[in-house]
Order: structure tokens, then sequence, then C-alpha cells
């Protein structure tokens, strides 16, 4: 995997005064699955942030391709291919499947056709939300939101798709799929994800790599062999 799509150098950043990444360097390939493990409260939520421009760069730089987002606006890097599934889901409760798949699409919209197609290609990674369009999104499972959240993503055309603890509240025969069903949408629409998780499972059922953090760096990268180290992966995350 030689093509750079999402490359991170020397990022710093945080809330207000403070500082949570000190100097996080990365590169993710297209088409890959990139796991991003660590204790709690080492930095992997806000360098997710930090990526979809919700928390502010202080040093360093993002490049999307050949594009530098380090200063660009949310809006901005949206457009320009970064999708996100923050931990937690937030779907709109009070809107229906289809209506929350219309608000994923809006840059993509204008191109009618695009849009068409890539809305079926994607329900058909998720056939549960075929069968669902016209109910509400609160009154579905918790595993059923998440597949969502990972649609309403994916019909913007992201390059790159951030998630944030896909598995929480969610069933482990649902966190599989999800899993396998990343691993198809990496491969066939050659989308690059980043997989922040606490779920050993998910992580080597989905990753091909996975990058560990501790104290708001990137402090060591794991092979797929070494993913399937249980030991070693429980060490890393102290559990």
């Amino acid at each position: 995997m030689n093509n750079v799509v999402l490359q991170i150098a020397g990022l710093t950043g945080g809330y207000g005064g403070g500082q949570v990444l000190n100097g996080v360097t990365l590169q993710l390939h297209a088409a890959e699955v990139l796991g991003l493990i660590g204790r709690n409260g080492v930095g992997k939520t806000t360098l997710m942030r930090t990526l979809i421009g919700a928390v502010p760069a202080k040093q360093g730089h993002i490049l999307l391709g050949e594009i530098d987002i380090t200063q660009a606006s949310p809006q901005r890097r949206a457009r320009l291919g970064i999708g996100y599934v923050p931990q937690g889901r937030e779907v709109f409760a009070g809107l229906t499947v289809a209506e929350n798949l219309q608000v994923g699409m809006q840059f993509v919209r204008e191109h009618r056709e695009f849009a068409k197609d890539l809305l079926e290609r994607v329900l058909d990674y998720f056939p549960i939300l075929r069968q669902r369009l016209k109910q509400k999104a609160g009154t579905m499972s918790g595993g059923e939101q998440q597949q969502l959240a990972i649609a309403r993503a994916l019909v913007g055309s992201p390059k790159v798709l951030l998630l944030d603890e896909p598995s929480e509240g969610v069933q482990p025969s649902i966190v599989n799929i999800i899993a396998d069903t990343l691993v198809r949408i990496a491969r066939e629409l050659h989308v690059a994800v980043i997989l922040v998780e606490q779920d050993i499972a998910m992580i080597q059922r989905a990753a091909q790599r996975c990058a560990v953090m501790d104290k708001g760096q990137v402090v060591e990268t794991l092979s797929q062999q070494q993913l399937s180290d249980d030991l070693l992966m429980r060490r890393h995350l102290a559990l």
C-alpha cells in the first residue's frame, strides 16, 4: 500500500489552553482500515476531532492527498472528503432513515446520478436500512443506528472515514457485521478508514494495521500479524 491518502505530521492541539496531542505523526493509505487504540484519555477522540476541524491544530500539518487542510473549516474538510461517525452515533432521532441519509448527501446532491448510484450502493452494504427508510431513527436499535450513522457518512462520498467507538452499545453479532462491512467498504469503495476502538475483536477482524496512542502521540504501529496477539493488544489497552 503506497497510496497515502491522509498524512498527519507533528500534530499538536487540545482544548482551550490545554494540549492533548503532542506531535502525532501518522499515515493512512487508500482502501486501508487502520485501527487506533490506547487507554482512555490518551487523545484518540481529540485526534479525530482535530482531523474534522472541531478542535484547532496548534502545530503540525494534516494533508488530504496533496491538499493541506490543517486550517480548513469543518465544512471544507467534509466537502473535500473527510467523513466522521462520532462516538454515540448522534443520528437525528426525529428524522426518518431516509431523511438522515439525505442530510449526509448535502455535498454530492448536485451530482444527481452519482448521488443516486452511491445511495443505492451504500444501502446494499446495510440492507436493514433499506427496509427501514420510513422509520424514525430514534426508534431503531443501537446496532441499527450505528449502521445508519456509518451509511450517512458514506453517502457523502468520503475519501477518509473516521469512526469513534462504533461497537459501543451494539450487540456482538452486529459488531461483527459492521467490522466485515467496513473491510468491504474500504476495498470496494476505496475508502480509507480510521477505526478508534476498545473492542479488541473488532480491531482484529477489520484492521490491516493498528496505531497505538499514548500521552498524545502514536508510539507504535502494529502489523496485522501482531494484531492477533491478544496479550499484546490487552497490554496496549491496559485491560
